[in-house]
């Protein structure tokens, strides 16, 4: 490869790298905005008007790629959807149970589920590093939880989504690698899935009436930011970003994620910063740039 090439292909690496830690402030921010909604209306109609919106806007922007993708690809599209729907679960049912500080910095354990997911379906163990930045973010969120007490319902519920984000990134890869569908295109395709399958389940539980909304501005205005800015934008860059890098490195750069997660409930909720979390957010930090430094070695 000339020099020329080189040094282009490490401007576009840097712009990608930028690309995914802008998402991780973005994510970040959720957790507060959405601790805040889930005041005015619950978990399921959050996630349902949150993806409907998100739906709409990617289906007008990629509808010439969705018209045109082979069928195998919207299915795969489909199979990632089911995914994303049980990672929102999980994860807005947790932050309804815990606070928006735990949601960020527990759901960063996906940067370390990933790898070892990653490494193993290849019958090989993650290098040494990773392997370390895996201890830190454990004892991290162990004194996050309490030191050896028990962690409560909603911690268990993120808990959970940080492994199913763990496993949409790796079958992210994996099931799209070669296909034509678009990026744009894929971000549609999941929204709709998660779209139909919240509408299901509201109709199911509910009926039609439990899509009324009686909350004021406030929500709305939390559903307009976690739908253009949360999901939109960011889902869109992550699966540009996976299909062109590993999830490995994707996962490790969104390990950024609690950072932002922690500064912004702090300032928005004055949730208290005990010391414990404070030691226990260091810890996951810096277990997640550990095991960056060894994706970047690799």
């Amino acid at each position: 490869m000339a020099t020329s090439e080189r040094i282009s292909a490490a401007r576009l690496a840097l712009w990608a790298d930028l690309a995914v830690l802008g998402v991780a402030v973005v994510w970040g921010a959720s957790y507060p905005v959405a601790k805040g909604a889930l005041a005015d209306a619950p978990v399921l109609l959050l996630i349902f008007y949150r993806f409907l919106v998100t739906a709409l806007v990617m289906t007008a922007i990629a509808w010439r790629d969705l018209a045109a993708a082979p069928r195998r690809d919207l299915l795969a599209g489909a199979v990632l959807g089911g995914i994303l729907c049980a990672i929102f679960l999980a994860e807005t049912s947790g932050v309804a149970l815990t606070t928006a500080t735990n949601t960020a910095l527990i759901i960063s354990l996906c940067t370390i589920f990933t790898p070892f997911l990653e490494f193993g379906l290849q019958g090989r163990l993650p290098p040494a590093a990773v392997v370390l930045g895996a201890g830190l973010a454990v004892a991290g969120v162990a004194l996050l939880a309490g030191g050896l007490t028990l962690p409560g319902p909603g911690d268990l519920l993120v808990l959970g989504a940080a492994i199913l984000r763990a496993i949409m990134v790796v079958s992210t890869k994996r099931l799209m690698e070669g296909r034509a569908l678009s990026s744009a295109a894929l971000t549609a395709v999941q929204a709709i899935t998660v779209t139909g399958l919240t509408l299901v389940l509201l109709l199911t539980r509910q009926g039609a009436g439990g899509l009324v909304v009686t909350a004021g501005a406030g929500f709305w205005g939390a559903v307009a930011f976690l739908s253009l800015f949360c999901t939109i934008t960011a889902f869109y860059i992550q699966n540009a970003a996976v299909r062109r890098s590993s999830p490995t490195r994707v996962s490790f750069l969104m390990g950024t994620e609690p950072l932002f997660g922690f500064a912004l409930s702090w300032m928005l909720l004055a949730e208290a910063a005990a010391p414990a979390t404070l030691i226990g957010a260091g810890l996951i930090v810096s277990g997640t740039f550990l095991g960056l430094a060894a994706e970047r070695r690799r």
